[in-house]
């Protein structure tokens, strides 16, 4: 990293503004275009100077292109960690500065909660028909005997599925848990799920309505969660997989089924994909940055999507500490 492209990149207010932005989360180009009131083309520009500058990094997904925060207060790298606390710092300090980034942030939330409407929208619309929308990721027989090798075949302890959808991966699990939680943010997957479960055993199963960035848990609460064919919901990924690793008790293991990356834009158009796929640069760096340490990938070649599964654990030495937060889920009826 050099002084002179760095300075000259923040040297302009828009590209403050972005970087102050990128400090929360990763970003759509069109998002940033969208919260800055400016042209695509133009945000553009100012994406190439910052990235050249090396403050920030481009990630391609099909016709998107994803921006993310290149440096951080706690970075190896001294000048670009520099950058970063100058940052924090002038928005703490410049009252007119701190105001322009509050109100960029302001939009930012209206424009994701409006597209996350519109996810809520399609999955209340085709809870019914959700396992049959599913096969567009492939057979599940494959998948799901690759998934139980991964876990090494052995008892699930405490398990969160989350994203549970109709219950198809709970009730295939449950006889692997102690205890099953199956968690969904739509009430009506979770209608579909509890009929789907009724017949287990009283009290092995929660049906619990919650969202994934924000786990309705404590800290250390399960052995094992599992995300499968959810995590391309999620338009923060590594947010998301934080709160799994909070909930993960040391020991515990994260596995994590899902679309190699593609390029099937009606995946995003049709059915409300924020994500198409993933690399496995992409989630290993993200389950590292969680504290979780990677197993290898297994990968299941399909025509003409490819599943993936990832697995990882969470080492004793990095588990969270007790909150001593007490946390009481949104319950439906058990199971």
């Amino acid at each position: 990293m050099r002084i002179d492209p760095l300075l000259r990149a923040l040297s302009e207010p828009t590209r403050l503004r972005i970087m102050r932005l990128l400090a929360h989360m990763e970003l759509a180009v069109g998002e940033l275009a969208q919260v800055l009131g400016q042209s695509q083309p133009r945000v553009s520009r100012h994406i190439r100077i910052l990235c050249d500058a090396g403050l920030a990094e481009r990630r391609k997904e099909g016709s998107w292109v994803f921006l993310r925060n290149a440096v951080n207060e706690q970075g190896s790298r001294p000048l670009g960690a520099a950058a970063a606390r100058l940052l924090t710092v002038a928005e703490q300090e410049d009252a007119s500065f701190a105001a322009r980034c509050a109100e960029d942030r302001r939009h930012l939330a209206a424009i994701r909660a409006s597209r996350e409407a519109s996810a809520a929208a399609y999955f209340a619309r085709h809870a019914e028909e959700w396992d049959t929308l599913r096969l567009l990721h492939g057979a599940d027989g494959p998948v799901e005997t690759a998934l139980l090798d991964s876990l090494d075949g052995q008892g699930l302890g405490a398990l969160l599925d989350v994203g549970t959808g109709t219950g198809r991966m709970a009730e295939l699990l449950a006889g692997r848990a102690v205890h099953v939680t199956a968690l969904d943010k739509s009430p009506e997957m979770l209608r579909i799920a509890r009929a789907r479960l009724q017949a287990l055993p009283a009290g092995k199963v929660d049906l619990v309505q919650g969202d994934f960035t924000g786990l309705p848990f404590g800290d250390s609460a399960f052995d094992t969660v599992l995300f499968h064919q959810v995590l391309h919901y999620a338009q923060d990924p590594g947010l998301v997989l934080a709160e799994a690793a909070r909930v993960l008790r040391p020991s515990g293991r994260i596995a994590v089924v899902d679309l190699a990356a593609h390029d099937r834009e009606e995946l995003r158009e049709r059915h409300a994909h924020s994500r198409l796929g993933f690399s496995d640069e992409q989630i290993l760096t993200l389950l590292g940055e969680a504290g979780l340490s990677p197993d290898t990938p297994v990968a299941l070649p399909g025509d003409p999507l490819t599943v993936k599964i990832w697995t990882a654990r969470r080492d004793c030495a990095t588990a969270p500490a007790d909150t001593g937060k007490t946390f009481e889920p949104r319950k439906t009826t058990s199971a």
